[in-house]
């Protein structure tokens, strides 16, 4: 089976969630690196194991996945009982081969601040092979017992120990007018560097979703922090999604505003023009025009635009411009025709 989650955080296979919860609330307090700064590195690593632990087996499909196949079921190396699934477990399907589980731990910083409900991760502390921490709320009763010897609390000393974070990476996501109109689901498979709980450093797939809301612009950036390489003291880089938009072939984009421009006649300029168009939901709109469309005209259709980012309930505008297609050359009596025609209006 390899690593024994359930000998790690001493419960039995049995163990409820109250049982892994009491386990690891001790445990993790117990190997918390910043009450134990002189025996550090071995208490980074206790860390890590306690909280990958707790991670796999307090959630069921995790769990049910070890349970029948062990580690190996968790790296992915044998097909799993199902698909699907949040968390730091990863679904991909390569070519026409079976969907795979793969497992990536989670930054163990990261459970510790979920599990004891705060807001912000310990960030900062480094040495810990991927792993980080910081003294930023020591003080708080929570840590008031990680003093030193000296009175000092760990946690300014170790601050002044801090690694390095990796500058962020970015990427850019093209997406369609109609994708930004409507919202979607982008899935993004990334591979990066990781380290396991002994330390390795391994090679992982990763799929990353990215939500993306209606009315989101260009330059809009998704940030998925510390989803770079880990490295030795030294926190993981933030990837950073840009929102980049495709060229349509109908529409334009002006803020919040959709232009869309309609060639037409002279005589259609002059006498009447209907506006057919598919918006970007696939809805069919006809607008008459009964005004006499001269080269600046614009018609100006109100709620038709891009939903608002803040509120994707309103619209912005649909501006309709035209080009009028004046013709190249006119005989003499049409000419004559329409001389006569507008010297009557």
């Amino acid at each position: 089976m390899g690593v024994d989650y359930y000998r790690i955080l001493q419960v039995d296979k049995n163990a409820s969630d109250d049982d892994l919860k009491k386990a690891y609330r001790k445990l993790a307090m117990k190997w918390h690196p910043d009450k134990n700064p002189k025996n550090k590195r071995e208490a980074e690593a206790k860390f890590k194991q306690i909280s990958e632990a707790y991670e796999v087996l307090s959630d069921p499909q995790k769990r049910a996945i070890y349970d029948q196949y062990g580690e190996d079921g968790l790296k992915g190396q044998v097909p799993p009982p199902d698909a699907g699934g949040p968390g730091g477990a990863t679904f991909f399907s390569t070519g026409d081969g079976p969907t795979t589980f793969r497992f990536n731990p989670r930054n163990a910083n990261d459970i510790f601040s979920e599990f004891f409900g705060f807001s912000s991760p310990f960030g900062g502390m480094g040495g810990g092979r991927g792993q980080r921490f910081s003294s930023s709320i020591f003080g708080d009763d929570i840590f008031a017992s990680f003093a030193g010897g000296d009175g000092e609390t760990v946690g300014s000393s170790m601050s002044r120990h801090a690694s390095r974070k990796a500058p962020s990476i970015e990427r850019q996501l093209p997406c369609s007018l109609e994708e930004l109109y409507k919202g979607t689901t982008k899935k993004m498979k990334i591979s990066r560097q990781v380290t396991d709980i002994r330390g390795k450093t391994m090679k992982t797939e990763e799929i990353l979703t990215i939500n993306i809301k209606p009315g989101w612009k260009k330059g809009t950036k998704i940030t998925f922090p510390e989803k770079g390489n880990e490295e030795p003291d030294i926190i993981p880089s933030d990837l950073v999604f840009v929102i980049d938009e495709k060229p349509h072939s109908v529409f334009t984009r002006d803020g919040n505003d959709l232009i869309v421009t309609q060639k037409i006649s002279l005589a259609e300029a002059l006498t009447g023009y209907s506006v057919h168009l598919t918006t970007l939901d696939g809805r069919h709109l006809n607008f008459p025009i009964t005004n006499v469309i001269t080269p600046n005209y614009e018609e100006v259709i109100p709620s038709e635009g891009m939903p608002l980012q803040k509120d994707p309930t309103k619209k912005g505008n649909l501006r309709i411009k035209f080009d009028i297609k004046f013709p190249a050359r006119l005989a003499p009596e049409q000419k004559a025709g329409i001389r006569k025609l507008l010297s009557q209006t």
